[in-house]
């Protein structure tokens, strides 16, 4: 080879380039980006899925079995063989579970997203509210006005 590289190393020179990882140059932290908006920390919290549900039981389970394991990773990676390895019918309790979350959860965020748009109506009422009270401030004096004209005409 005249270059004296190979294509694995080229490729690898290339992906160094064309990769940008960690901060800025700049030294400052990266800005959150622009079209996520902010959480809401009163939002209700999602509910966990038939998997997770399941996880809260054999997380005892292999706790009882194996008390000397502190491994999360082990514990972890069990319940992910034995939910792998169960059958539809040995997880139906579980996805009931889930489902029954899922439903008080949607309740949950209808009142919440009901209660946040009375919050946020009740602010717009406000602020016509007090535009509605400067219109009959000024409709008073223009009334004012007229009804001085026409005592003068008297």
């Amino acid at each position: 080879m005249k270059g004296g590289r190979s294509k694995t190393e080229s490729k690898k020179g290339d992906a160094k380039l064309s990769v940008k990882k960690g901060a800025p140059s700049s030294g400052k932290k990266p800005a959150a980006k622009k079209g996520k908006a902010a959480k809401d920390p009163n939002a209700p919290k999602r509910p966990a899925s038939a998997f997770f549900v399941f996880m809260e039981d054999f997380r005892k389970q292999f706790k009882e079995k194996h008390p000397n394991n502190k491994s999360v990773a082990a514990v972890g990676k069990a319940g992910g063989d034995k939910w792998k390895s169960m059958s539809d019918a040995e997880k139906a309790p579980f996805v009931a579970k889930a489902e029954k979350r899922k439903a008080e959860y949607e309740k949950t965020l209808q009142a919440y997203n009901k209660k946040k748009a009375e919050g946020t109506d009740a602010e717009e009422e406000s602020d016509k509210s007090k535009s509605e009270v400067h219109d009959d401030e000024d409709d008073d004096d223009e009334g004012s006005a007229e009804d001085d004209d026409e005592d003068d005409e008297d």
